[in-house]
């Protein structure tokens, strides 16, 4: 419960508004109370140098003498509701006491101040905290003067009673305005909240095999307003692959199907010539077309699977995670290599256009994909150049950017279908090439894979034939040593 509170979005910021709230309101309570305090230290200040100029109001000559005399009604302005002990000392020149306590603390050595010329201090009687002054007096005579000392000292009952008068009334209305505040800031922060408690109904209602995250923004604020924008971004997101996902497995499915219904077409072939074919010569002869026929089929079946297992594993998170520093030109040449019975086949010109013997293009890549980028487009560049042509594998490098291109003499492809032959499985015009329509797709993939980009452009001379350009982004020293890094722990 209590961590349910403590991760409570209205609870919190209820915390937050309370916090320098109670911070004000524990301030003004200081002030309040320091201001009080105040008050009653001047009022009971004030009283006391009343009743010492009473007393001294009350000094004759008496036989040539100075007497003190305190009637009882005199007493009376002593008097508190808080039945506070009052005690007085009246000290002649030569330190006789004339009236009150012998043994009155006065303060060493006084201080008389003011136009009063009178001294408050603190101090303590009967073990009973006290607020005290004392003054003075000169009585005149016609033989000299003489200066009475007169002291009067009271408990603090009566100023701490008017010091919690003063301040408790303050106190309480602060404290009835913190909690009222509480109270309306818990009350408007739920009914300000009620648009999450909206947003959350709405995903609750969703189906996501549906993918139908969309959410309604209106009535949001604005502050919830980029929130939304976000999730309905995501959900378009997720619809688009979702859907993408599904042509795919129907397009792979389709595609598998074809030289699977073929194989199985054959077998039943094969056993019904077995069973029928009584002349030995042509039931080998059709065994043996037979068998062409399902080695093709298996090839082809082998080829669109494998094809499928690359597109896959460029689609994969951790393909954008594991990259290594890789030369570029070291795997255009190996693919070559293991391209060359196929253009030697089709008595295609294979050339290769490399840096400088020793300059090196590195790039950030996983060898498997990168591997599987360049075979794809050089494949497809042997597959669609006609007998005789010319194919060209360039790698170069332009300050950070690293260039492969795959140049060929072959048909092209028309301006218009340039974005769609990276659709999976779209063949175009060349659909006698055997193929299975995944080879530009799986080089986009990858690509992105990369962070590359993949372009496609005519001859500047207008001549026919395509020009496939990958960008890669070419790392520096540091990048490399830190991609590298983890490949080597």
């Amino acid at each position: 419960m209590r961590l349910h509170a403590m991760t409570s979005l209205r609870v919190r910021l209820v915390l937050w508004l309370l916090l320098p709230l109670s911070l004000l309101v524990a301030l003004c309570g200081w002030l309040s109370w320091r201001n009080a305090a105040s008050v009653a230290d001047y009022v009971q200040d004030h009283d006391l140098l009343a009743s010492a100029k009473v007393l001294s109001d009350r000094l004759i000559w008496e036989d040539n003498d100075v007497r003190a005399s305190v009637p009882p009604a005199a007493l009376s302005l002593f008097v508190s509701p808080a039945h506070d002990q009052v005690f007085l000392s009246v000290i002649g020149t030569d330190g006789q006491v004339l009236a009150g306590k012998a043994d009155f603390p006065l303060p060493q050595p006084l201080a008389l101040r003011g136009p009063d010329r009178a001294q408050w201090y603190d101090t303590a009687l009967q073990g009973l905290p006290m607020r005290a002054v004392v003054t003075r007096r000169a009585m005149y005579e016609a033989g000299g003067a003489r200066e009475i000392t007169i002291a009067v000292a009271k408990t603090t009952r009566s100023r701490d009673q008017m010091l919690q008068t003063l301040w408790r009334p303050t106190m309480e209305y602060l404290l009835l305005a913190l909690l009222l505040a509480v109270v309306l800031s818990t009350v408007a922060l739920t009914w300000e909240l009620r648009p999450i408690v909206r947003l959350n109904r709405q995903l609750a209602a969703r189906d996501p095999l549906q993918q139908d995250l969309a959410l309604d923004p209106r009535g949001l604020h604005n502050e919830l307003r980029p929130l939304t924008d976000t999730v309905n971004a995501f959900a378009r997101q997720l619809r688009a692959h979702s859907q993408a996902q599904r042509r795919f497995i129907a397009d792979a499915a389709h595609q598998l199907r074809t030289p699977l219904a073929l194989q199985a077409s054959q077998i039943e072939f094969a056993r019904y010539t077995r069973a029928h074919r009584q002349d030995w010569d042509t039931r080998r002869a059709d065994m043996d077309a037979m068998w062409q026929q399902m080695a093709s089929s298996n090839q082809r079946l082998i080829a669109v699977s494998n094809q499928l297992l690359l597109l896959a594993q460029a689609e994969q998170d951790e393909a954008h995670h594991h990259l290594t520093p890789l030369d570029l030109g070291a795997a255009a040449l190996a693919a070559v290599e293991e391209l060359a019975a196929l253009a030697d086949k089709r008595h295609i010109d294979l050339g290769m256009d490399l840096p400088a013997e020793g300059a090196r293009v590195h790039i950030l890549a996983q060898a498997a994909l990168l591997d599987a980028l360049v075979v794809n487009l050089i494949d497809n560049a042997l597959r669609y150049t006609p007998e005789g042509g010319r194919v060209t594998i360039g790698v170069r490098q332009a300050g950070n950017v690293a260039e492969l291109t795959v140049d060929d003499n072959g048909p092209g492809i028309a301006a218009e279908a340039r974005e769609r032959v990276f659709e999976r499985f779209y063949r175009g015009e060349h659909t006698a090439t055997p193929g299975s329509g995944l080879g530009l797709a799986i080089v986009r993939e990858v690509a992105r894979a990369f962070g590359a980009e993949v372009s496609l452009s005519g001859h500047a001379d207008g001549n026919t034939g395509l020009r496939v350009t990958v960008r890669f982004h070419a790392p520096g020293p540091h990048e490399a040593d830190e991609a590298a890094a983890p490949a080597v722990g």
